[in-house]
């Protein structure tokens, strides 16, 4: 099982980013210590996202920061990516791993402990559970499951599991406190007016917490 050396995952969403090019945003987590980046930009066309991807590993390379492309296989392979990060309902983590072989991470979104439970015994590398708490970016997903679901999954999982919904700094320890290795971000770093800033108090916190 590849090694997931992050505990702050931070979900790409270039609407969120207030007109700053993606790469820009990218660029200023990285210097602030953001190790671990999932692009997420459903909207791409193929062509467009393949540039993306290829973009953002080239500009985690330096600091040996992980990208995983959401949900495409043959992005991830083209671009060179260091994995996939797939949705509940996607590929499954048997046959993406076929494809990516065994030296690239599987990220896989959950929603409950019992999916989180069934992505660790498919061979995931990381479980996403969430929505922890409310937040308009996972409304789609249903009402938040609360740290109570975290709980749960935490001794159903041998693979690292990241908090996601609604993650701030005040919430980090408490997400660690139920179970979780880590966080996933995405407005509270995208939308954010200093973004080195924003990843500096994260990771402030992830530290404080560990």
């Amino acid at each position: 099982m590849p090694r997931v050396e992050f505990s702050l995952y931070l979900i790409t969403d270039r609407q969120q980013t207030g007109g700053r090019p993606l790469p820009e945003v990218i660029r200023a987590a990285l210097c602030a210590g953001v190790r671990g980046i999932q692009l997420r930009e459903k909207d791409l066309g193929t062509r467009p996202l393949l540039a993306l991807a290829r973009e953002l590993s080239a500009l985690a390379r330096p600091y040996r920061a992980t990208v995983l492309v959401n949900d495409r296989v043959d992005i991830c392979c083209a671009a060179g990516s260091a994995g996939v990060h797939l949705p509940a309902s996607g590929l499954p983590v048997s046959v993406a791993r076929r494809l990516l072989g065994p030296d690239r991470l599987i990220g896989v979104s959950t929603h409950s402990a019992d999916e989180a439970a069934r992505a660790d015994a498919d061979g995931a590398d990381l479980i996403l559970l969430g929505p922890i708490f409310e937040t308009p970016t996972k409304r789609a997903f249903g009402p938040p499951i609360g740290l109570g679901e975290l709980e749960r999954a935490r001794g159903r999982c041998r693979a690292p599991l990241f908090g996601v919904g609604g993650i701030t700094k005040e919430r980090v320890r408490d997400v660690l406190n139920a179970g979780a290795r880590g966080v996933a971000v995405v407005a509270s770093v995208m939308a954010a007016g200093d973004v080195e800033r924003a990843c500096q108090d994260l990771l402030g916190a992830l530290d404080g917490a560990a």
